[in-house]
């Protein structure tokens, strides 16, 4: 239990700059990212249209824009293949896959709990 006053508490939110859940959490806690990662976290690397099958709501624009976000936060890496046609894959990095303990116990609630959310 946090024994600070409610003020004092609330104030590690108002530091735009220093505030974790703006400037970490919220690069991955978006409804697709956290599904892109773990689409990922099954396979050692994944095309593009294997990640569109397995969340088959996902439009393409989407989906790159996810991916593109997360090579830039450097949770996935994206790997170009010089063959003809082009080949890419993603996969994740050391830092994504030190994400995935956090996101297994997040959705290991969200199965022990959907149905208090599916009204």
């Amino acid at each position: 239990m946090n024994s600070l006053p409610l003020k004092e508490n609330l104030k590690k939110y108002v530091r735009i700059d220093d505030c974790p859940i703006r400037n970490v959490v919220a690069r991955f806690s978006g409804k697709w990212a956290m599904l892109v990662l773990c689409v990922l976290s099954e396979n050692d690397s994944t095309r593009f249209n294997a990640i569109a099958r397995a969340i088959p709501d996902i439009s393409p624009k989407v989906l790159t824009e996810t991916l593109k976000n997360l090579e830039k936060d450097t949770l996935v890496r994206r790997e170009l293949f010089a063959e003809v046609p082009p080949r890419v894959e993603y996969s994740l990095t050391d830092l994504g896959r030190s994400l995935l303990p956090h996101i297994e116990s997040l959705l290991k609630w969200a199965m022990d709990n959907f149905e208090a959310f599916s009204h």
